[in-house]
């Protein structure tokens, strides 16, 4: 049966800041949350050993799901503007089953990746300050890592607004040193001063099946999560101006921006740099930038190494709000323990969702490290199978929830219904191949084998087994929550809004 607004929120003086930002810092948001710039680091490399030059065709074939999943986000919230996104509008279009294995999902990912960006940000930081040897002390590295994870987790706690100043100047330095690190680039490739093997740009570049083959599909699994993130904006629903529209169109904008932004930068790498070095130095992930910025801007190096850091550093902080904000809206509709509901009196914020998030990141962080460096990136790969879950689970819902709509226009059966399942298609073919692809110890970064499986897959399937296991525990100790029932789009909602 159709469901009303008044339950889709919690009463105003109840729940979050309401219009604390607007649609440029929820866009800004959505788009820190991805870290475009360690994104792009870390995937360059991999992917031209895979297809070659047909990189930036590979960023526009990875855009594809990401815009339709993007599509899914905006039409949900436009009928239900809860924080928990995935979570709330699963369980109310196909129960509260599924729908608590998507907010699992979606806390999880938040956990494996913190303490991963919070590294990255003070290693990259240290080395545009020539504090090499610094950034080599694991020790001192890890303790400036907890302690950045703390202080921008007091961000996040001490206000929406405070959050959206502090990610508008993180975006800024970011994209200024990007775009100056792609001129010099491309400036040197067409002026033949370049100390690498440079190719002239193609436009053929954009054929993402130049390649073909299972290197395309490999590749694709790459692009594709280098766009994860930007729904951070539509987390922030409940605290952003026009909430049943704005924060929507952030996410399908933030998607796009980046599209550009990837495209853009992935052939000034792969021109200046050509494919025999990307090929060769693919091994060292997130500092190829590291490598090439000292080549191609001499001195100026440490404004490439900037670039990554306030991207890891932004997306230290933004990362932390699907993950509070999802657990936030689990324990309002008794999901969760009543305790992760908690409002912050002065700053109105999820404070305690949001430290239990961090401090387990923290412990997460620590304990991996203890086992290898390797290990941590063990747990970042495991992120594509959460990601991909909730992604997938997402488009589904969207279909599900709108299905009495679907037929009114060719517009709605397009947007929200054919085109969210489709990039839940391609993502749940994804899944299966990253499953695949992870089930074999030598395509982990340890190299080694867990119980037979590659250490990627082991940490994906045990946060899915301890999800399981949580929710069936909390459904006997308080069954309020699985007493929801699935229901269909208000049609009210559904035709009061502009779409």
């Amino acid at each position: 049966m159709a469901e009303s607004r008044a339950d889709a929120r919690p009463p105003a003086q109840e729940g979050l800041k309401a219009d604390a930002i607007g649609f440029v810092d929820a866009l800004v948001i959505g788009l820190n949350a991805t870290s475009p710039a360690y994104s792009l680091a870390a995937v360059v490399g991999p992917v031209v050993v895979l297809v070659g030059v047909y990189a930036p065709g590979v960023m526009v074939a990875s855009f594809v799901p990401m815009l339709l999943i993007a599509s899914a986000f905006y039409y949900l919230n436009k009928v239900d503007q809860d924080c928990g996104t995935t979570f709330s509008w699963v369980t109310r279009a196909m129960g509260p089953w599924a729908g608590w294995l998507g907010g699992w999902a979606i806390a999880m990912t938040g956990v494996l990746v913190v303490g991963s960006l919070a590294d990255v940000a003070v290693t990259f930081a240290l080395l545009a300050f020539g504090l090499d040897s610094w950034a080599d002390n694991d020790v001192l590295r890890q303790t400036l890592s907890v302690l950045l994870i703390i202080v921008m987790t007091a961000v996040c706690v001490i206000g929406t607004e405070v959050s959206a100043r502090v990610q508008n100047v993180l975006i800024l330095a970011q994209v200024a040193c990007l775009l100056a690190f792609a001129v010099v680039a491309l400036y040197r490739v067409y002026a033949d001063t370049g100390t690498f093997d440079s190719v002239d740009p193609s436009v053929s570049w954009l054929n993402p099946f130049g390649a073909g083959g299972a290197d395309l599909t490999a590749a694709l699994l790459l692009g594709v999560f280098i766009y994860w993130g930007w729904e951070s904006a539509v987390n922030l629903t409940e605290e952003t101006e026009h909430s049943a529209t704005a924060p929507g169109k952030a996410g399908v904008w933030s998607t796009v921006i980046l599209l550009v932004t990837y495209v853009a930068v992935a052939y000034a790498v792969v021109a200046y740099a050509g494919t025999t070095f990307l090929a060769e130095n693919a091994d060292e992930e997130e500092f190829i930038f590291a490598l090439l910025a000292g080549e191609a801007m001499g001195g100026w190096d440490w404004v490439v190494l900037l670039a990554v850091s306030t991207s890891a550093l932004a997306s230290t902080q933004t990362t932390i709000i699907p993950a509070s904000r999802t657990a936030l809206s689990m324990a309002r509709r008794h999901a969760l323990p009543e305790h992760f509901a908690r409002i912050h009196p002065r700053f109105r914020t999820p404070d305690v969702s949001t430290w239990w998030v961090a401090g387990i990141a923290i412990v997460w962080y620590l304990a991996l490290n203890q086992i290898s460096a390797n290990a941590l990136f063990d747990s970042l790969t495991a992120l594509s199978l959460l990601i991909a879950f909730y992604y997938a689970l997402t488009g589904v819902a969207c279909a599900v929830y709108y299905r009495r709509h679907l037929t009114e226009s060719l517009h709605h059966f397009l947007l929200i219904g054919l085109g969210p399942l489709v990039g839940a298609g391609l993502l749940a073919w994804l899944l299966v191949e990253s499953v695949s692809d992870m089930a074999d110890p030598a395509n982990s970064y340890s190299g080694v084998s867990w119980f037979g499986l590659g250490p990627p897959l082991v940490i994906g399937i045990g946060i899915a087994v301890t999800g399981v296991v949580l929710m069936v525990v909390w459904r006997l100790m308080s069954p309020v929550f699985w007493a929801e029932r699935p229901g269909v789009a208000d049609p009210e909602l559904v035709h009061g809004k502009e779409s």
